[in-house]
């Protein structure tokens, strides 16, 4: 269960304070498909950075099950995040040096797993979202939607009990967008917890709770 109570962020710009999230509250069970939407500016990706513990607020309580992750020290977030978090970037933050598999096998070697054991995670992952003829390939080789796959599988590759997407759809073709939106809805149901950014419609219909936000803060919850 993650949690944010009362969380306020403010930052330093020049001489102006912007607060990106304003005495914001959200609460998400384990299991949950949640979409957060939102104008630029609202507070999407702050929040993001919050409870993926990228970040830290400027006051309040942000809670993983039940503790109080604001105050662990870095090794100690950083460890949470590589056992218990996945992230999808928006523009995928793949190695270009390295071929798919190397990519997704890097969080497993990060984590201590032998050579063997994360080659064949890698690949297993890689097979089961159609990359099994792609595996070699660096990410200049593949599409969009190719390089959204690997970044999939590097966010799944510590098995996490939390899934994080920024804008994971923003840059894909409907094709790609539709494949993207089928294979976190077919985890979600395998019982990750996804929480996903986006200003796209569509893939905020997949999930089972819509949370928009403006100004840094809540302003409609919707079930779907």
């Amino acid at each position: 269960m993650l949690e944010v109570r009362s969380v306020t962020r403010e930052y330093r710009l020049g001489e102006v304070t912007v607060k990106a999230l304003d005495d914001l509250s959200l609460r998400i069970e384990d299991g949950e498909f949640v979409a957060i939407l939102g104008p630029s500016g609202s507070g999407k990706s702050t929040l993001l950075n919050l409870i993926g513990l990228l970040d830290v607020p400027s006051s309040g309580e942000v809670l993983l099950d039940g503790r109080d992750v604001v105050h662990l020290s870095d090794g100690e977030r950083a460890r949470i995040r590589l056992m218990s978090i996945g992230f999808v970037f928006q523009r995928f933050h793949l190695v270009s040096a390295f071929s798919a598999i190397e990519n997704v096998a890097l969080p497993l070697e990060a984590a201590g797993w032998p050579a063997e054991a994360r080659w064949e995670r890698a690949a297993s992952l890689l097979r089961s979202v159609g990359m099994a003829d792609r595996m070699l390939f660096a990410p200049a080789r593949l599409s969009g939607g190719q390089r959204q796959r690997v970044a999939i599988c590097r966010a799944l590759a510590n098995t996490p009990r939390i899934v994080l997407a920024d804008e994971p759809t923003g840059q894909l073709h409907s094709e790609d967008k539709a494949g993207i939106i089928a294979l976190f809805q077919q985890l979600n149901r395998a019982g990750n917890t996804f929480v996903v950014v986006t200003h796209d419609h569509e893939m905020a219909s997949a999930a089972r709770r819509i949370v928009e936000l403006r100004d840094g803060k809540i302003i409609r919850e919707v079930r779907t």
